[in-house]
Order: structure tokens, then C-alpha cells, then sequence
């Protein structure tokens, strides 16, 4: 360590010396030495109220399986993967002794200042289970910037996990005196009840001081310098007499200057003169005097340029600072709120004051997507009073518009503010019941004499939440509470916020019992049957998944199980809301028309009996998770509501998708069968051999012998899914996920890959076949002709709705959407970029033709070699 040594001074060589962390390449590495304390052992009131507790290693006799979870944070990230240690017999329950190094993957130079390291002691809970007995947070430089180094003793907070958070909960040292400490560990007889770990960190021959990483500038040639020492006359003369002066074939000297650049730390830290800057220009002062100020005809242009950009488009300061200038003139423009919230330096509170109290009630009312967006998880609407305007919004949506948002809207409340510090919970104060009442006396005023609205401040519990507000409506409408109750099921599992979601689970049942009829079935009852039915299936899928069995054994043992009245599954008692669809009631399961599918996870097919008479086939998927297909399937839904709208009916038959679990749901069946299928059957017919069979017309010439209004659902369709696939990049398209029902409708399944993500190398864009082309007559048919003038019509009209489904796609950021966890960064703009909004409507469409008219070999290619590997796999 000598050669990497600093001295200080020259004249203090031998007194002072130290290491630059920046210097050290060694992998950081830790030894795990000893834990200390008595494990807290439950008393016999708590094992006899929870039995389960018994299992707990530290309840047995025997020495208890402690291991020990180390893991490295900074800036409130994971720097590393997790790291354990191995398991050990430990020789007594006094003497809890690891003594194991530990080499964690990354090195010491690469240590962010405020690196710290996570620790947390786990026990064994029972078959499959864990049991926190502590954990303890231990920042790696101390206060000096120097590297910590020897023995370091972690006090443990028992029971509960490590916080890696940079405000840790969990710090490794508590006030406690450094000579009660050397007295409790040489003292043994002591018998203190803090838990303690002794870890050992590395110790250097001089102390380990933390430095900013150094940039090395390019050394200038000499010529560079001399290009550069040229007066410009002099270097315009010389240029003009290079071509007699200077051989063929080479250069100028100052053609060798390059261009760098300098690495400045500082940048990201607040400048104290633009701050400055910031405060003239938007001085408050000057806000009687901004009442009257109007843009002229240039600026105007500029604002409704900024008020064109996209929700993800960064504004610049100049920017900024035009929006807070004319914020008054704005008022009017519904479109600009969401660019002047995201204008307001919010930690200036006088700012932010103006913003919520005076400027907010004057605001003409925004649309739905400016509401969804101002409930996401930008800085400028982490306000309780913005969220709460949001909410009001919401309100004017009726039942069945909110149903296409309820996803993306329990997502939303991961990004909800926390109460404020004068009430543990504003709910606490106020009933869900009473805030919409009193929200619903706000939004029905005029907002320009919604003067009450600016001293709301002083009572912010009575502001409405987006929690209060989705518990009422679900709790009012059965089949809006039925999806609620399935969304916030599956958001239970996940460990990082169950707890958030556990409180609104019970909110949500609480409403439910206040709200019931005495002369109706209690629907927190119909609730468990449903959960019962769904834990009831998803056992049988497992079993015959895992089972090692052939398909049509398979098969057996589900008729067998469906028949057996032990189930409970062949009748019900009484019927039951499906939970695919609440307006369906069922009544039980048919076991001779169910199956077994031919795929890897083997799903069920299950045909249930209803109380109409009428039987509802659906799949049920356990091993795979269905969330990221109920997402695309609700955007095909809203997308599908969106054109309609504007009267342009595509035929999108977006069928029922609903996730049970993290790793099971169920889906609706749709009688059809795939391309592959139906090419492999009717050969060179192809489709329109499949279509004359299902609606033959011989009469008609033009629609080659099939129903005219067939081939147009045909038609339609095709151009409808061509359009939704695009703008949700999905990707791994063969004909074997390609279906065609026998009424004519086209439409996609399986949306395992989107955005853009597909497991084949140059798919297209767009993805249409030659089988789909076929059907239509050629492409120098008429029919092929319309499908791209569908196409193109559709594109544009869902374009006019970017904002919204990009909003949508958004708040899905932290839904555990699998694309979207690969790059939540990325995720949003990939779907920005397939609305082409740089563009103008015109150019627009000419690229969307391009990428419709790019028909790649390579992929035909790929659809013939998917086809013979699914006909050996069979």
C-alpha cells in the first residue's frame, strides 16, 4: 500500500500520509464475526394465540440457523446484488459464531461517498418461511470521508429488516457511550437485551480518503496550438494558398485541433445566481401586475408550441419561466395546466402558494388524460391540493369510462403523498363518503369563484384522496368493485407495499358493510366464495402442471377432479359473480366440456355454467403471469372506445383478461382457430377457404364467395389490430397467435414481448402476412386498398389521443409489468415514439405507410421455420 500512499505536504512526507480511494482496485471485502444478545423467545400467551410461532428457530432448543443478508446502497439504490452468508451448525445458542469472509462484486474505487452497508440477521420460521431477528444500516466513510476499517459493532433494531434508505431507520449506532459499550462486551457476565453483530472491514497501512473521480484532459498536439495562436486573417491567408503550398493528399495543421470536453462535478448543484436570476424575474410582487399581461403574436406561437409538447418532453428554464410570466393569460387554456405545474419551483413556498391557492381554483377544467397525468409521479404533482384538483376531475367520469382507467388508477396510489403530520391518517378525520360529498360541491362550482378553495390549506384532511375516491365508486357499483377487489388482491402479494394495499383492502370492506342492503346478498361474502373458487383452481392447475403425466391423462384427472363433489367445483351452493366479468353470475364447472390446453404451462379450459343457461368457456393460466396481457388487453379496450367515438368501428373483439395472482389468472375464450391452423388445413384457399366454409355467399363475386359483411369484419379488423399492435410495439408475432374466428373477426393473443421486444431478429413494425393480404384478394385488390386507408385513418384518430395513452402507460411504471421493469426509463417514450409527434399529421401518415408497405422475407422466412418446429414439438 506504500506506492499508493499521498503524501499531504512535501515537508510532512514521513508525518502524514493517505490513500485515494480512486486508487484502490481491490473487490470491497467484509468479515462476518459474531452475534451477541439473547434471541427474544415469545412467552406461552403468544404461542397459545399463534401456534405458528413455534417453528421459529429461536423458540427451539436446539441452536437456531441464523444467516446473515448483506447488501450495498447508496442515493437509495442497490449498488450490488444481495449476498449472504452460508449455512453453519453453530455450537450453542450462546455462541453464535460465523467468522466467514465475505467478497462483495464490487470494488473500493467504484464506492459512491455515502455507500452504506445493509445487514440483516434472519432465522428460520418454519418449512419455506423466514423470521427477521434485525438488521442494522453501517455508512462505509465516516465523517471525515475516510474509510471505515476494524472491528465495527452493529447495534441490531430487533425484528425488524434493514432500511437501506439513505435517511435509515435502522443506523448502526444509537448514542450509546463508548464506555458502556467497552464495558458491556468485556463484561461477561452482562446480560444486556440489545442484539449486537461484530463485523471486521479491512484495515489499511494509511488512512482511506474519499476522492472525486479525476477526468484526464486530451493533451493538445502542437500543431493544435498553433492553429489555435493563428490570428484568423492569418489562417483565412494561409487556407486560401494551401492548394500550392500543400502536398496532395494531406492536411492543414489545424485540421488536427479536436474539440473536448471538461467534466465539471458542480453541474448538478443549484447555482446561487440563476436562483437569484429566478427570484427577480418571478418576483410576487409583480402579481397584480401579471393579471393584465397578455402575450403578443410571437410569443403566442412560442406558448402554443410549448403547450403541444408531450407529457414526457422536458421544459427548459427559459421556458419555465414564459409559462410563470403569462400563468394568468393561461388560466383559460385547459391544455396548460400540466406545463405550468411542472413550471413552479415548488420548494419556494410562495410559489408554490400562488400556484395551488390563487392560480389552481381559476383553471378551466383539464381532460381526462391532463388528470390522469397530474396523478403520476413527477415533482410538480406530488402536492396534496394538485392531486386533490385531479380527483375532482375524475369524478365527472361515469362508471363504465372509469373502468378503463381503474388499472391504471390503483397504480396511482403508489404515488400518493404521505398524510399530513397532524393526523396519522386523513381518513381518520373523515369519511370516504363525506370528502366526495364535499369534492362534489367544489367541482359543480364555478371554478373562477371557487374562492374557498384557496384557504384550503388550513383543513388539508378534507381534501379528497384518490383512495377515499376509488373505495366509494367501487364500493357502490358491484361490477366496478369486483375488478377493484381482484387489482388490489394481486398488489397484496407484492412484500414492498402489502401494507399500503392491506389498509385499503379494509377501507374498502368497511365501505362495503356501510353501504349494504339488508335484502341482498352480502357482497363481502360473495368476495370469499370467489377467492375460494379462484385458490380452488389454481391448485388443481398446479397439480396438473407439475404433474408428469401425458395430456390425455392430463385431461382425466381434471374431469375426474371437476366431477368430484369433494371439489365443490362441478355445483356451487348458490351462484357466484365471475370474477372475469360480475355481470355474469356462475353456477358451477362442466367436466366433460373441459380440457387441458397442448403448451408448456398446460391451462385449463373450463366451461362454466351460468345462470342464463348459456355456458362461458374461459383458460386458466397458472405458472405465468398475466398482468403484463391484462394491460395491453386494456388499452386494446380503450383504444377500441376511442375510435368508436369518432365513428370509426375496426371490429376490435378485445377479449376478458384478469389476473388472480403474481403468477396465475384467467382469460376468456374465444371460439377460433389460428392462421396456422387454417393455412395447414385448406392450403392454398387459405383464409377465404375457412370463411366460404363458415358464411359461404356463391353469388357474390366481389367478396369471393364470402358474406359481404364477413369480409368486412375481416377487413376491419385486420386494420384495427395492425394499428394497436404498432403503437404497443408487440412483438413475437407468428400465425400461431394470429386467430380468425368464424364470424370473420381477426385479432392477436398471447403479449408476451411489447414494446418493441421480440425474440426474432428485424421483425417488422407492422405486422401483416401473406396470408392476411391473401384473404383480401392481393395487394392490387380494392379490399387491400380500403384495409390501408382503415389503417391510416385509425392511425391518426388514436394519434389525436396520444397524451392519454401515454399517460396511461406511465402509471404503469411501478406495476411489475415485465417489458416495462426491463426499462422503466425507456418504457414511456418507446411508446411515445410510435405516434411520430415530431411529425406533422401529413408526414405522419406517409412514415406509417412506409412501415405498413415494408414486407420483410426474413420474417416469412422466420413463420415457416416457427411452423415446423411447433410441428415436431407436437
Amino acid at each position: 500500500m506504500d506506492s499508493l500512499a499521498h503524501p499531504s505536504s512535501g515537508s510532512f512526507d514521513s508525518q502524514i500520509s493517505f490513500i485515494k480511494h480512486g486508487d484502490l482496485a481491490q473487490p470491497v471485502t467484509i468479515k462476518v464475526a459474531s452475534f451477541q444478545g439473547r434471541l427474544p423467545q415469545r412467552p406461552l400467551t403468544d404461542l397459545l394465540d399463534h401456534p405458528h410461532l413455534k417453528h421459529h428457530g429461536f423458540q427451539q432448543a436446539l441452536p437456531s440457523d441464523l444467516y446473515v443478508k448483506i447488501e450495498l446502497w447508496a442515493d437509495n439504490k442497490p449498488l450490488i446484488p444481495s449476498v449472504q452468508t452460508a449455512h453453519k451448525a453453530f455450537k450453542s445458542r450462546e455462541q453464535v459464531d460465523w467468522n466467514e469472509h465475505i467478497t462483495l462484486p464490487i470494488k473500493y474505487r467504484d464506492l459512491p461517498l455515502n455507500a452504506q452497508l445493509v445487514v440483516t440477521v434472519y432465522d428460520i420460521a418454519g418449512p419455506g418461511q423466514l423470521a427477521v431477528v434485525g438488521g442494522s444500516t453501517l455508512r462505509l466513510f465516516g465523517g471525515k470521508c475516510t474509510l471505515r476499517k476494524g472491528k465495527q459493532r452493529l447495534y441490531l433494531w430487533k425484528g425488524v429488516a434493514a432500511d437501506p434508505h439513505d435517511a435509515s431507520e435502522t443506523p448502526s449506532k444509537v448514542g450509546l457511550k463508548d464506555e458502556m459499550g467497552r464495558l458491556e462486551k468485556l463484561a461477561e457476565s452482562e446480560k444486556s437485551e440489545n442484539l449486537f453483530l461484530y463485523i471486521d472491514l479491512p484495515r489499511f497501512d494509511f488512512p482511506v480518503v474519499f476522492s472525486e473521480p479525476e477526468y484526464p484532459l486530451p493533451v493538445l498536439s502542437s500543431s493544435s496550438l498553433y492553429s489555435s495562436a493563428v490570428p484568423p486573417t492569418a489562417s483565412a491567408a494561409a487556407a486560401q494558398g494551401s492548394t500550392s503550398s500543400t502536398p496532395a493528399g494531406s492536411a492543414h495543421p489545424s485540421a488536427e485541433a479536436s474539440l473536448f470536453t471538461i467534466v465539471d462535478p458542480e453541474i448538478v448543484r443549484k447555482n446561487p445566481v440563476e436562483a437569484k436570476h429566478r427570484r427577480l424575474v418571478r418576483d410576487h410582487r409583480n402579481g397584480p401586475l401579471d393579471r393584465e399581461l397578455k402575450p403578443n403574436a410571437k410569443i403566442r406561437d412560442e406558448l402554443n408550441e410549448i403547450l403541444r409538447y408531450p407529457p414526457t418532453q422536458e421544459l427548459t428554464t427559459p421556458q419555465r419561466d414564459l409559462v410563470w410570466k403569462f400563468r394568468f393569460y393561461l388560466t383559460r387554456d385547459k391544455r396548460a395546466l400540466t406545463k405550468f405545474l411542472k413550471s413552479v419551483v415548488w420548494s419556494d413556498p410562495g410559489e408554490a402558494k400562488q400556484a395551488v391557492e390563487t392560480l389552481l381554483p381559476m383553471w378551466h377544467e383539464v381532460e381526462m388524460d391532463d388528470a390522469l397525468e397530474l396523478l403520476g409521479p413527477a415533482e410538480g404533482f406530488r402536492d396534496r391540493r394538485v392531486r386533490a384538483y385531479a380527483v375532482r376531475q375524475l369524478e365527472r367520469a361515469d362508471d363504465e369510462e372509469l373502468m378503463l382507467y381503474l388499472l391504471q388508477l390503483v397504480q396511482a396510489l403508489k404515488f400518493e403523498p404521505a398524510p399530513p403530520p397532524t393526523s396519522p391518517s386523513a381518513s381518520s378525520h373523515i369519511s370516504p363518503s363525506a370528502s366526495l360529498r364535499h369534492s362534489h360541491m367544489h367541482s359543480h362550482a364555478h371554478p373562477r369563484h371557487s374562492t374557498h378553495l384557496r384557504h384550503s390549506h388550513a383543513s388539508e384532511q378534507n381534501l379528497p384522496t384518490l383512495e377515499d375516491f376509488l373505495v366509494e365508486r367501487s364500493a357502490r357499483n358491484p361490477v366496478l368493485g369486483n375488478h377493484f377487489f381482484w387489482y388490489i388482491q394481486v398488489e397484496r402479494e407484492d412484500k414492498t407495499r402489502s401494507n399500503m394495499f392491506d389498509e385499503v383492502a379494509k377501507k374498502f370492506e368497511k365501505r362495503i358493510r356501510e353501504l349494504q342492503p339488508d335484502d341482498e346478498p352480502d357482497r363481502l361474502d360473495t368476495f370469499r366464495r370467489q377467492g375460494e373458487f379462484i385458490a380452488r383452481i389454481t391448485k388443481l392447475a398446479s397439480t396438473l402442471r407439475l404433474s408428469k403425466d401425458a395430456r390425455p391423462k392430463k385431461i382425466e384427472k381434471l374431469k375426474s377432479a371437476l366431477s368430484s363433489a369433494s371439489s365443490g367445483l362441478g355445483t356451487f351452493s348458490a351462484p357466484i359473480p365471475l370474477p372475469l366479468d360480475a355481470r355474469i353470475s356462475i353456477t358451477g364447472i362442466d367436466p366433460e366440456a373441459s380440457s387441458v390446453f397442448k403448451s408448456n404451462l398446460f391451462p385449463l379450459r373450463l366451461q362454466l355454467l351460468t345462470t342464463s343457461g348459456e355456458p362461458y368457456p374461459v383458460i386458466f393460466k397458472n405458472g405465468d403471469d398475466l398482468r403484463q396481457d391484462q394491460l395491453v388487453i386494456q388499452l386494446f379496450t380503450l383504444m377500441d372506445r376511442l375510435l368508436r367515438k369518432e365513428n370509426l368501428d375496426l371490429k376490435l373483439m378485445p377479449y376478458r383478461v384478469l389476473a388472480t395472482g403474481a403468477v396465475d389468472g384467467m382469460v376468456q375464450f374465444v371460439p377460433s382457430r389460428t392462421l396456422q391452423d387454417i393455412t395447414f388445413e385448406y392450403g392454398t384457399q387459405g383464409l377465404l377457404g375457412y370463411l366460404r366454409e363458415q358464411h359461404a355467399d356463391p353469388g357474390s363475386v366481389g367478396t369471393y364467395g364470402v358474406e359481404p359483411e364477413v369480409l368486412d369484419t375481416y377487413i376491419r379488423s385486420c386494420a384495427g389490430y395492425c394499428v394497436v399492435t404498432y403503437l404497443l410495439g408487440v412483438g413475437d408475432r407468428h400465425l400461431d397467435n394470429l386467430l380468425l374466428s368464424p364470424d370473420g373477426h381477426f385479432f392477436h393473443v398471447d403479449f408476451g414481448y411489447i414494446l418493441g421486444r421480440d425474440p426474432k431478429p428485424f421483425p417488422p413494425a407492422v405486422k401483416v402476412c401473406k396470408e392476411m393480404v391473401d384473404a383480401m384478394g392481393g395487394m392490387q385488390s380494392p379490399h387491400y386498398a380500403r384495409f390501408k386507408s382503415l389503417c391510416y385513418t385509425g392511425f391518426t384518430t388514436l394519434r389525436k389521443n396520444a397524451n392519454l395513452l401515454i399517460n396511461l402507460v406511465a402509471l404503469m411504471v411501478d406495476g411489475n409489468i415485465p417489458d416495462i421493469k426491463l426499462e422503466p426509463d425507456k418504457a414511456v417514450m418507446k411508446v411515445q415514439d410510435k405516434f411520430l409527434l415530431a411529425l406533422s399529421e401529413e408526414e405522419a401518415i406517409k412514415e406509417f405507410e412506409a412501415l405498413l408497405n415494408d414486407t420483410s422475407y426474413f420474417t416469412s422466412v422466420l413463420d415457416r421455420i416457427h411452423s415446423v418446429a411447433q410441428y415436431w414439438r407436437a
